[in-house]
């Protein structure tokens, strides 16, 4: 039987089971609410540190990103600036700090554009770097210029492209400017090297077809002269016309050889072979020589020709004088072409320095002519190259002649320049350093037979320039003489002092010239004085009118001192007392009894040494090629006592004939001499002949007076 408190416990149990299985849901709700919170919170912390690693990688990434941004400004080899919104200064590249001399970034920040910019650029640039700022997102500006700037300030300006652009956030708001100068100065160095290359390259084309259509003149018109002069000759039976033809046809040919030798010159000078010899000469017989080729073409243009020598100058000096001679010889050339007639022309020299026994020399031509300007003279030295090129000018000419002149002067160890104005004449001058000469022997000596203090000279001319250096050279030879620049007044000097013994006399002066004053002598003055008329004209234009107004003797100008000394001798009845050896005719001299073999494969050539050396009386027998020479030296092997050796000949050239001639048994084939006769005449040329036993050399055409030189020397 069930009881009433059972059925409580069985209700309280149930109750208490009720209980717990609630308290149970509930736990394992509490247990999942548990378990979701303790999963949120480890979801929270994972979060949170994968903020933090997040956080840590941007900041990584940004702080890396500004290490390379620092390195970018720091190493870029452009300039750049970096502006805000207002147009300040925030940031910079080290390379514009260097460029620019800042030692820090502080020294400029927060410094404005045209603050920092104004003082450089140009004020467009600055314009348009304004609107980059005012208009930013809004026009989207961009400036870009080039310009020359002097960024350090040192005079030293470079090429730059300056570009200013905008610079826009994330949300494409302003936030300033960059601005990058491109250093493009060596790209513009390239590009002007290349335009002036270029240029070059069109110019030498130029000049050189100029140059050869110049050349094709200056050969043609002489080879035009001879063809011409050569016909008229042939047809004409008047001997005087004959001979006026064959003057014109020398003439014409002595040019054709100056273009042919200037053009081998040229050609040596670009193959870098033009090269000196030294020997010892004669500086004041050089000049002779020289002024004996110029004077004909001075006295055409009735032109005045000084010559001034220092006296100071070596008598002889060691230097290559055909060398010295041919830069000479072209200037006084130039002078008397470009100047006009009635003109005057000087040639002075002067010892500028001796030392060690090199002597520097000073060499001027001046002239009073129609001058060069200053664009003109750039161009002047240069190959190839004229004052006026074109074939229609009024004064000819190869073009080499100058270039030519400044390699010599360089080979000896000088330079060449020009002084000119346009209408005023022009004065070339160059320097040249000779080795003072071993010989000691003067010009020329008075006789020391006469008693020179008594006798009196007296000078007169109108060109005090003459009348200086007469005076100088009187001075050099210790002879006293009075000098006065007309006839008038020495005149009235004769009236004060009396007659003197010895009178030059220039031909020409105004008022009162030399024949009336030669006259005015002879009437009023004893007849035993000595009157020399001095003149540029030959003497056979002034003979006879002044041997019948009493003069004695000629004196040509310009003046040197060997021949004042010369004619003063001879007008005391002494010969002139110069050492032995400086005396040499000119004259063909009689070689009867010699014999030469003359060896040449060109019939013309033959006949015209031949003909040239018929006065002499000199045996010539002749060989065609080298090998019928050597034959005939084993024949005859003392028969000969010079021979003359073409180089270029068929079967057996001039080297090889010389050799075996020199290999022959005979003691005098050995030392015959033997003289090389050819058209090669390069160094390296006349070097390979001496080098095949030659003894000497011709250059080909052959120079009558050389020809009778190398008789002289051997025979």
């Amino acid at each position: 039987m069930e009881t009433p408190v059972n059925k409580n416990m069985e209700e309280i149990i149930e109750a208490l089971q009720e209980e717990n299985k609630k308290l149970l849901r509930e736990n394992r709700k509490l247990a999942r609410e548990l378990k979701h919170e303790m999963t949120l919170n480890k979801n929270t912390e994972i979060l949170s540190e994968a903020k933090i690693n997040l956080n840590r990688i941007i900041y990584d990434e940004k702080s890396r990103l500004e290490k390379y941004m620092n390195l970018l400004l720091n190493n870029c080899p452009y300039l750049i600036l970096l502006f805000d919104s207002e147009g300040k200064i925030a940031f910079t590249s080290n390379s514009y700090l260097l460029k620019n001399n800042i030692t820090t970034f502080a020294m400029i920040r927060g410094k404005s554009y045209r603050e920092l910019l104004g003082p450089l650029l140009k004020e467009e640039i600055l314009q348009q770097a304004d609107l980059v700022f005012k208009n930013g997102a809004e026009g989207c500006k961009y400036a870009s210029f080039k310009q020359d700037v002097d960024l350090e300030q040192e005079g030293y300006i470079r090429h730059y492209i300056i570009e200013t652009t905008p610079m826009f956030n994330e949300a494409e708001q302003t936030e300033g400017a960059i601005t990058v100068f491109y250093d493009i100065t060596e790209i513009v160095r390239a590009k002007n090297e290349a335009e002036y290359a270029r240029k070059i390259a069109e110019q030498s084309v130029r000049v050189k077809s100029e140059f050869l259509a110049n050349m094709s003149h200056e050969i043609r018109t002489p080879i035009n002269a001879i063809i011409g002069m050569t016909s008229i000759a042939k047809l004409s039976p008047d001997i005087e016309k004959k001979d006026y033809c064959l003057d014109k046809v020398e003439i014409a040919s002595s040019h054709l050889l100056g273009v042919i030798n200037d053009i081998l010159d040229m050609s040596k000078i670009d193959a870098n072979k033009l090269e000196l010899s030294n020997v010892e000469f004669n500086f004041e017989k050089m000049l002779q020589k020289i002024v004996s080729v110029i004077s004909l073409r001075v006295e055409e243009k009735h032109q005045d020709l000084v010559v001034h020598i220092d006296k100071h100058i070596p008598n002889f000096l060691i230097g290559d004088d055909k060398r010295l001679v041919q830069v000479i010889t072209n200037l006084l050339s130039n002078a008397v072409k470009f100047t006009s007639e009635y003109g005057s022309i000087y040639l002075d020299t002067f010892l500028v320095i001796e030392e060690d026994n090199i002597c520097t020399l000073q060499i001027e031509v001046c002239d009073n002519g129609i001058g060069i300007s200053q664009e003109q003279q750039s161009r002047l030295f240069s190959s190839f190259e004229q004052a006026d090129s074109s074939t229609s000018r009024k004064f000819g000419g190869t073009g080499l002649g100058l270039a030519i002149s400044k390699r010599i002067v360089e080979l000896m160890n000088g330079r060449i320049w020009i002084r000119s104005e346009l209408g005023k004449g022009a004065t070339f001058a160059f320097t040249a350093q000779m080795e003072r000469g071993r010989a000691a022997n003067p010009n020329g000596i008075l006789s020391v037979s006469a008693n020179w203090e008594n006798i009196r000279v007296m000078v007169v001319d109108d060109s005090a320039v003459t009348c200086e250096y007469f005076e100088e050279i009187a001075e050099s030879i210790d002879l006293q003489c009075d000098t006065v620049l007309g006839g008038g007044e020495a005149c009235a000097l004769i009236d004060k002092n009396g007659a003197y013994d010895i009178y030059f006399i220039d031909w020409q002066m105004p008022d009162m010239d030399g024949i009336e004053l030669c006259k005015w002598i002879r009437g009023n003055t004893p007849d035993n004085s000595m009157i020399i008329m001095m003149s540029s004209a030959e003497w056979g234009a002034i003979e006879k009118e002044a041997k019948q107004a009493g003069v004695n003797g000629f004196l040509p100008k310009p003046l040197f001192p060997s021949s004042i000394i010369d004619c003063i001798n001879e007008c005391l009845g002494f010969d002139n007392l110069m050492a032995d050896g400086e005396k040499q005719s000119i004259e063909a001299e009689v070689f009867k009894g010699y014999h030469i073999l003359l060896v040449e494969d060109v019939e013309i050539n033959r006949e015209i040494v031949i003909s040239l050396l018929e006065p002499t009386q000199i045996g010539i027998d002749c060989a065609e090629n080298g090998l019928e020479a050597v034959n005939m030296l084993k024949e005859a092997p003392d028969k000969y006592d010079i021979i003359f050796m073409d180089i270029q000949m068929p079967e057996m050239d001039g080297y090889e004939a010389t050799r075996n001639i020199r290999a022959l048994e005979s003691g005098h084939a050995r030392q015959v001499p033997i003289v090389a006769m050819t058209a090669n005449v390069f160094r390296e040329d006349i070097e390979k002949c001496l080098a095949a036993g030659m003894n000497d050399h011709i250059g080909k055409p052959m120079d009558f007076d050389e020809v009778l030189a190398k008789l002289y020397k051997y025979l």
